[in-house]
Protein backbone atom coordinates (compact mmCIF):
# COMPACT_ATOMS: atom_id res chain seq x y z
CA UNK A 1 0.00 0.00 0.00
CA UNK A 2 1.15 3.48 -0.97
CA UNK A 3 -1.02 5.51 1.00
CA UNK A 4 -0.37 7.83 3.84
CA UNK A 5 -0.77 7.41 7.60
CA UNK A 6 -1.54 10.17 9.69
CA UNK A 7 1.76 11.60 10.96
CA UNK A 8 3.01 13.62 13.66
CA UNK A 9 5.18 16.58 14.69
CA UNK A 10 7.16 16.94 17.44
CA UNK A 11 9.83 19.34 16.76
CA UNK A 12 7.52 21.36 14.04
CA UNK A 13 5.35 24.58 14.45
CA UNK A 14 2.78 24.33 17.44
CA UNK A 15 3.64 21.21 18.28
CA UNK A 16 1.11 20.65 21.44
CA UNK A 17 -1.67 21.53 18.82
CA UNK A 18 -0.51 20.04 15.42
CA UNK A 19 -2.88 17.76 13.29
CA UNK A 20 0.30 16.02 12.75
CA UNK A 21 0.83 14.99 16.31
CA UNK A 22 0.39 10.91 16.93
CA UNK A 23 -1.63 10.89 20.56
CA UNK A 24 -5.98 11.04 20.28
CA UNK A 25 -6.69 14.81 19.97
CA UNK A 26 -10.19 16.82 19.69
CA UNK A 27 -9.03 16.32 16.04
CA UNK A 28 -9.72 12.57 15.73
CA UNK A 29 -13.20 13.48 16.41
CA UNK A 30 -13.46 15.33 13.64
CA UNK A 31 -14.96 14.48 10.11
CA UNK A 32 -11.81 13.30 8.35
CA UNK A 33 -10.54 14.47 4.88
CA UNK A 34 -7.91 13.51 2.85
CA UNK A 35 -5.28 15.75 0.36
CA UNK A 36 -5.70 13.00 -3.30
CA UNK A 37 -2.33 13.31 -4.98
CA UNK A 38 -2.03 11.72 -8.41
CA UNK A 39 1.42 11.04 -9.89
CA UNK A 40 1.52 10.76 -14.13
CA UNK A 41 3.26 7.30 -14.45
CA UNK A 42 3.61 6.27 -18.16
CA UNK A 43 4.39 2.57 -18.91
CA UNK A 44 7.05 3.46 -21.22
CA UNK A 45 8.07 6.88 -19.55
CA UNK A 46 7.75 6.71 -16.00
CA UNK A 47 9.91 9.39 -13.98
CA UNK A 48 12.69 9.58 -11.53
CA UNK A 49 12.34 8.69 -7.90
CA UNK A 50 13.83 11.85 -6.96
CA UNK A 51 11.88 14.16 -9.51
CA UNK A 52 8.53 12.51 -8.38
CA UNK A 53 9.54 13.05 -4.61
CA UNK A 54 10.36 16.49 -5.54
CA UNK A 55 6.70 17.06 -7.61
CA UNK A 56 4.85 15.88 -4.95
CA UNK A 57 6.46 17.50 -1.88
CA UNK A 58 5.84 21.19 -4.21
CA UNK A 59 2.85 20.23 -5.40
CA UNK A 60 1.36 20.52 -1.62
CA UNK A 61 2.64 23.86 -0.72
CA UNK A 62 1.27 24.67 -4.04
CA UNK A 63 -1.82 23.86 -2.95
CA UNK A 64 -1.96 25.43 0.12
CA UNK A 65 -0.64 28.94 -1.14
CA UNK A 66 -3.15 29.09 -4.06
CA UNK A 67 -5.86 31.90 -3.38
CA UNK A 68 -8.45 29.37 -3.53
CA UNK A 69 -7.53 27.48 -0.48
CA UNK A 70 -7.89 30.68 1.84
CA UNK A 71 -10.28 33.22 2.50
CA UNK A 72 -13.30 32.69 0.93
CA UNK A 73 -11.72 30.36 -1.61
CA UNK A 74 -13.78 28.16 -3.35
CA UNK A 75 -11.19 25.22 -1.64
CA UNK A 76 -11.03 26.97 1.65
CA UNK A 77 -13.52 25.39 3.84
CA UNK A 78 -12.22 21.70 2.43
CA UNK A 79 -8.80 22.77 3.43
CA UNK A 80 -9.93 24.51 6.63
CA UNK A 81 -11.95 20.60 7.84
CA UNK A 82 -8.89 18.73 6.46
CA UNK A 83 -6.30 20.46 8.25
CA UNK A 84 -8.73 20.89 11.20
CA UNK A 85 -8.74 16.61 11.47
CA UNK A 86 -5.65 14.44 11.34
CA UNK A 87 -3.61 15.69 7.99
CA UNK A 88 -4.10 12.55 5.18
CA UNK A 89 -2.75 12.20 2.02
CA UNK A 90 -3.20 9.35 -0.95
CA UNK A 91 -0.91 8.69 -3.75
CA UNK A 92 -2.69 7.20 -6.35
CA UNK A 93 -1.14 6.52 -10.30
CA UNK A 94 -3.02 7.18 -13.44
CA UNK A 95 -1.40 6.75 -17.06
CA UNK A 96 -3.46 7.68 -20.32
CA UNK A 97 -6.73 8.18 -20.28
CA UNK A 98 -6.83 7.80 -16.65
CA UNK A 99 -4.62 10.84 -16.28
CA UNK A 100 -6.79 12.69 -18.94
CA UNK A 101 -9.71 12.38 -17.21
CA UNK A 102 -8.36 13.04 -13.43
CA UNK A 103 -7.18 15.99 -15.07
CA UNK A 104 -10.31 17.64 -15.61
CA UNK A 105 -11.46 17.52 -12.04
CA UNK A 106 -10.47 20.68 -10.11
CA UNK A 107 -7.28 20.58 -8.73
CA UNK A 108 -3.54 22.17 -9.84
CA UNK A 109 -1.44 20.03 -12.07
CA UNK A 110 2.66 20.46 -10.71
CA UNK A 111 5.58 19.58 -13.50
CA UNK A 112 8.99 18.83 -12.21
CA UNK A 113 11.57 17.73 -14.75
CA UNK A 114 9.71 15.17 -16.59
CA UNK A 115 7.16 14.12 -13.59
CA UNK A 116 3.90 15.31 -13.35
CA UNK A 117 1.72 15.03 -10.44
CA UNK A 118 -1.77 16.65 -10.12
CA UNK A 119 -3.13 17.90 -6.35
CA UNK A 120 -6.92 18.02 -5.86
CA UNK A 121 -8.57 20.33 -2.79
CA UNK A 122 -9.04 17.60 0.30
CA UNK A 123 -11.85 14.92 -0.06
CA UNK A 124 -13.80 13.34 2.42
CA UNK A 125 -11.77 10.04 3.61
CA UNK A 126 -14.80 8.13 2.21
CA UNK A 127 -16.03 10.07 -0.48
CA UNK A 128 -13.14 10.10 -3.18
CA UNK A 129 -14.53 11.18 -6.91
CA UNK A 130 -15.02 8.00 -9.16
CA UNK A 131 -12.88 8.96 -11.30
CA UNK A 132 -9.78 8.99 -8.44
CA UNK A 133 -11.37 6.51 -6.37
CA UNK A 134 -10.69 4.08 -9.20
CA UNK A 135 -7.02 4.61 -9.31
CA UNK A 136 -4.60 2.16 -8.30
CA UNK A 137 -2.93 3.01 -4.89
CA UNK A 138 0.28 0.41 -5.68
CA UNK A 139 2.69 0.22 -8.30
CA UNK A 140 4.38 3.37 -7.91
CA UNK A 141 7.34 2.05 -7.03
CA UNK A 142 10.02 4.37 -9.20
CA UNK A 143 13.86 4.40 -9.38
CA UNK A 144 16.58 6.79 -9.84
CA UNK A 145 18.84 6.59 -13.52
CA UNK A 146 21.76 7.86 -11.37
CA UNK A 147 22.20 9.10 -7.42
CA UNK A 148 20.72 12.67 -6.98
CA UNK A 149 23.60 15.29 -6.65
CA UNK A 150 24.77 16.26 -3.04
CA UNK A 151 24.69 20.05 -3.66
CA UNK A 152 21.49 22.32 -3.39
CA UNK A 153 21.69 25.42 -5.09
CA UNK A 154 20.80 28.13 -2.79
CA UNK A 155 17.39 29.04 -2.11
CA UNK A 156 16.19 25.27 -2.05
CA UNK A 157 14.35 23.74 0.77
CA UNK A 158 15.74 20.50 1.79
CA UNK A 159 13.58 17.58 2.41
CA UNK A 160 15.55 14.58 4.69
CA UNK A 161 14.20 10.96 4.41
CA UNK A 162 15.48 9.00 7.29
CA UNK A 163 18.38 6.32 5.64
CA UNK A 164 17.17 3.52 8.49
CA UNK A 165 13.41 3.01 6.65
CA UNK A 166 11.99 1.37 3.52
CA UNK A 167 9.28 2.44 1.98
CA UNK A 168 7.75 2.50 -1.41
CA UNK A 169 7.53 5.69 -3.58
CA UNK A 170 4.04 6.17 -3.27
CA UNK A 171 4.78 6.75 0.71
CA UNK A 172 7.72 8.40 0.16
CA UNK A 173 5.88 11.03 -1.71
CA UNK A 174 3.32 11.31 1.06
CA UNK A 175 5.70 11.70 3.38
CA UNK A 176 8.00 14.47 1.72
CA UNK A 177 4.71 16.30 1.35
CA UNK A 178 3.77 16.41 5.09
CA UNK A 179 7.58 17.87 5.57
CA UNK A 180 7.08 20.23 2.88
CA UNK A 181 3.82 21.49 3.96
CA UNK A 182 5.27 21.47 8.20
CA UNK A 183 8.28 24.05 6.37
CA UNK A 184 5.34 25.73 4.98
CA UNK A 185 4.16 26.34 8.34
CA UNK A 186 6.91 26.95 10.14
CA UNK A 187 8.03 29.84 7.56
CA UNK A 188 6.15 33.39 8.65
CA UNK A 189 5.07 35.49 5.38
CA UNK A 190 8.10 36.96 4.66
CA UNK A 191 9.74 33.82 4.14
CA UNK A 192 6.79 32.14 2.31
CA UNK A 193 6.62 34.93 -0.01
CA UNK A 194 10.15 34.70 -1.42
CA UNK A 195 10.03 30.77 -1.95
CA UNK A 196 6.48 31.01 -3.94
CA UNK A 197 8.10 33.90 -6.01
CA UNK A 198 10.46 31.31 -6.40
CA UNK A 199 8.63 28.29 -7.68
CA UNK A 200 8.84 26.58 -4.11
CA UNK A 201 12.56 25.22 -5.28
CA UNK A 202 13.21 22.32 -2.83
CA UNK A 203 15.19 19.10 -2.85
CA UNK A 204 14.85 15.29 -1.81
CA UNK A 205 17.65 14.05 -0.22
CA UNK A 206 17.97 10.37 1.76
CA UNK A 207 20.61 12.18 4.98
CA UNK A 208 22.90 10.17 5.72
CA UNK A 209 23.29 7.37 8.61
CA UNK A 210 25.52 9.07 10.66
CA UNK A 211 23.71 12.60 10.46
CA UNK A 212 20.38 11.18 10.62
CA UNK A 213 20.25 11.06 14.73
CA UNK A 214 21.37 15.68 14.41
CA UNK A 215 18.79 15.88 12.41
CA UNK A 216 15.79 14.05 13.62
CA UNK A 217 16.85 15.82 17.19
CA UNK A 218 17.19 19.41 15.50
CA UNK A 219 14.29 21.12 16.37
CA UNK A 220 13.41 21.64 12.26
CA UNK A 221 10.07 20.67 11.12
CA UNK A 222 9.65 16.87 11.87
CA UNK A 223 7.12 13.90 10.70
CA UNK A 224 6.67 11.06 12.77
CA UNK A 225 3.84 8.31 11.15
CA UNK A 226 0.95 7.01 12.70
CA UNK A 227 1.72 3.48 11.35
CA UNK A 228 -1.36 2.68 9.73
CA UNK A 229 0.64 1.13 6.50
CA UNK A 230 4.15 0.09 5.94
CA UNK A 231 6.09 1.05 8.98
CA UNK A 232 6.05 1.10 12.64
CA UNK A 233 3.79 4.29 14.59
CA UNK A 234 6.17 6.71 15.76
CA UNK A 235 8.49 6.55 13.23
CA UNK A 236 10.73 9.77 12.08
CA UNK A 237 10.51 9.67 8.36
CA UNK A 238 11.40 13.17 7.14
CA UNK A 239 13.27 16.18 8.04
CA UNK A 240 12.71 19.68 6.25
CA UNK A 241 15.15 22.27 6.69
CA UNK A 242 14.49 26.16 5.50
CA UNK A 243 15.86 27.00 1.63
CA UNK A 244 19.49 27.42 1.27
CA UNK A 245 20.69 31.14 1.18
CA UNK A 246 23.42 31.84 -0.34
Amino acid sequence: MNSTDSPSSTDGPDSTDSPFRQEPTPRDEAPQFVLPLVVRIERNAPPSRTDALETAARAVVVMLSDERSSGDGEWAARVRDWQDARIRKVVRRARGAEWRKASELPGITVTGDGAEVRVFPPVPLDGWPRELSKLQVSGTELEDPEEPPGDVAPGHALIWLNPELRMSTGKEMAQVGHGAQLLWWDMDEAERTVWRDAGFPLAVRTAAADRWTELATSGLPTVRDAGFTEIAPGSVTVVADHPVRD
